[in-house]
């Protein structure tokens, strides 16, 4: 997410860090390098020029050049402004409404406004606990409204239906007549895709806001188009009355200037940030947060709540349990890990979430290659029997072949699989009753953890 960006500003921030005293022409030095790297992240020229003349105004001020520490001062100038450039802390979504609250999608084609929609309906059934109706007003598109029902029932909410030969003003108003009915909470409303200079359609929204009367209208942007993302919010911010931005593909955005630039171009606040393709890839948009991201300080309340998220606590507890009593650690166990760490997210997304500093260390190894690794693990283990699982000295070199045939791989794959469950299967031995603790006594405590982690960087992963 916004590397180039990222990496530029997390490299200015170790040199204003460092900064013994401020003076105007360090501050003038450090304000032009701020300056090109937003401009190369296509951040829009007015939010760049205003966003540098804050940072100027406020550097040169008492509280920098009297403090003990100006660099640190300066980075926490440059954080808070960047913050404030994207709307400061977290825009809630307003469902203040009399039932059903509704919700108007609007955007342009491609910006991935169907997927969204139906990642809003799932974030509103499990963390607001609202009854969700969906339904698609895009006519021009057949295969919008069935890619709607699709999505809409992963996400667990209900599905209103609609036709091609039917008008969008027509749906609206029974998928509002029928929710009301049937005392939903939420009403999201999935428009046609359109081109902001395309008067027809922008007609079209203005007809079904006007009829609607939403609580919100969301208007959904790719971040990757850079420039144009903003050019495009703009028209629709003179067209309708957004009370909010949706960032999709925010996972995929190696230049970050539309995540800079969005709000303050349309006034409207990011509520929210599409961070991968799953249906729970829709994060609330905490812009002090990605403010810290930006500048390589990591997130690591969003990296707490991701790996909190995907880890089962449950089953967390019954493998501490089994690994007390002394149970064997055996390749169904070995599973179970892999599984866990797939619902995480994948390692990509919790890399990004890291400061830059770990990031960078981990960066050695290829994050592609290494969730493909653990595709190919999970493979292997699957062409096995459950005995097989349970018992892995009974896996010999006929049932080594059957295994790798099963799984699509080379028998040597597998003999390396099993080498690496011995490893960790005589790692584990050493928990029983207490044997952790007894063994860090043995290697000299938390600085011989600290030596095994490589100083306090990143641990080699096992792939």
């Amino acid at each position: 997410m916004a590397s180039a960006l990222t990496d530029k500003l997390s490299r200015l921030v170790k040199e204003m860090r460092g900064q013994a005293r401020i003076t105007e022409s360090n501050v003038q030095d450090m304000l032009r390098e701020v300056r090109m790297a937003l401009l190369e992240a296509d951040v829009a020229l007015p939010v760049v020029r205003d966003f540098i003349a804050r940072v100027k105004e406020k550097a040169l001020g008492q509280e920098v050049i009297s403090s003990l520490q100006p660099g640190q001062v300066l980075v926490s100038i440059v954080n808070k402004e960047l913050a404030a450039t994207m709307g400061e802390g977290v825009a809630d979504i307003n469902l203040n409404a009399q039932p059903p609250a509704i919700i108007l999608m609007a955007g342009l084609q491609g910006a991935g406004k169907t997927t969204t929609t139906a990642k809003l309906a799932k974030h509103l059934i499990e963390k607001r606990k609202k009854k969700v109706l969906t339904v698609s007003g895009d006519v021009y598109r057949p295969a919008a409204i069935e890619q709607l029902k699709t999505v809409t029932a992963q996400a667990g909410a209900e599905w209103f239906p609609s036709t091609p030969d039917q008008k969008p003003r027509d749906i609206a108003i029974a998928a509002l007549d029928y929710a009301k009915k049937h005392y939903f909470d939420v009403l999201l409303v999935d428009t046609a895709g359109r081109l902001a200079i395309d008067e027809l359609l922008m007609a079209e929204i203005k007809d079904l806001h006007s009829i609607l009367k939403p609580v919100e209208t969301l208007f959904v942007v790719d971040a990757m188009q850079g420039q144009d993302a903003i050019n495009t919010a703009k028209a629709f911010k003179e067209a309708l009355p957004l009370t909010g931005i949706v960032l999709t593909k925010l996972d995929g955005d190696s230049r970050g200037g539309a995540a800079l630039s969005v709000r303050q171009i349309t006034g409207a606040p990011i509520k929210f940030a599409g961070v991968s393709e799953k249906l729970d890839g829709l994060e609330v948009f905490d812009a002090d947060r990605h403010a810290q991201r930006v500048l390589g300080m990591g997130d690591i309340v969003a990296l707490v709540e991701q790996v909190t998220k995907g880890v089962d606590m449950e089953a967390a507890q019954k493998m501490a349990e089994k690994l007390k009593s002394g149970d064997g650690f055996d390749l169904n166990d070995f599973l179970a890990q892999l599984q866990q760490m797939k619902s995480m997210g994948g390692l990509s997304q919790l890399m990004d979430k890291l400061p830059a500093e770990l990031a960078g260390k981990a960066g050695a190894v290829d994050m592609d290659k290494a969730e493909r690794e653990i595709k190919r693990k999970e493979g292997i283990i699957c062409s096995m029997t459950f005995k097989e699982r349970k018992h892995p000295a009974l896996i010999k070199a006929t049932r080594k072949k059957r295994i790798a045939d099963g799984a699509g791989v080379q028998v040597q794959e597998v003999n390396r699989l099993l080498k690496e469950f011995e490893q960790m299967q005589t790692m584990m031995k050493k928990f029983k009753g207490g044997g952790l603790m007894k063994m860090m006594k043995k290697m000299g405590g938390m600085k011989a953890m600290k030596g095994m982690m490589g100083g306090g960087g990143m641990p080699k992963l096992p792939f």
